[in-house]
């Protein structure tokens, strides 16, 4: 079973021919995210506030997919200054709970689309014991 999601609520729309997340089986592996707004235009800020954004635009094609961000297992985050780790590292911790982080790439790319500061790539995979959501 292949299913991808090009949209749902509180998804950017894309201008790019790519889906938000691509669901095999069990398995959600999410399109990089960015500080984008619902229009899909670029919102600057420091790089916790576009984490803050790219997460929740990760989170909202996590429940587009049908799954739930306890369902992450890893979290690739691309840094064009790796100066803002820091502050990015206090996102993840108040979005993450101790003892259920996902495994997590950080590394520094030369440029992110639209001039971005931060972008999250993510794969999530359901316990197959655990209720389908929606």
């Amino acid at each position: 079973m292949r299913r991808f999601i090009t949209s749902g609520p509180g998804l950017p729309s894309w201008s790019s021919p790519i889906s938000h997340a691509v669901v095999v089986n069990d398995t959600c592996y999410l399109s990089g995210q960015l500080s984008l707004d619902a229009e899909g235009r670029y919102v600057p800020g420091t790089p916790a506030q576009e984490a803050q954004l790219a997460f929740r635009n990760l989170f909202s094609a996590l429940a587009a997919a049908g799954f739930e961000p306890a369902d992450l297992v890893f979290i690739d985050i691309a840094f064009v200054d790796l100066r803002g780790v820091p502050e990015v590292n206090g996102v993840y911790e108040s979005l993450f709970p101790p003892g259920q982080r996902p495994a997590r790439t950080i590394y520094q790319a030369a440029a992110l689309p639209f001039g971005g500061k931060v972008k999250v790539t993510a794969v999530a995979v359901r316990d197959r014991a655990a209720p389908l959501a929606g």
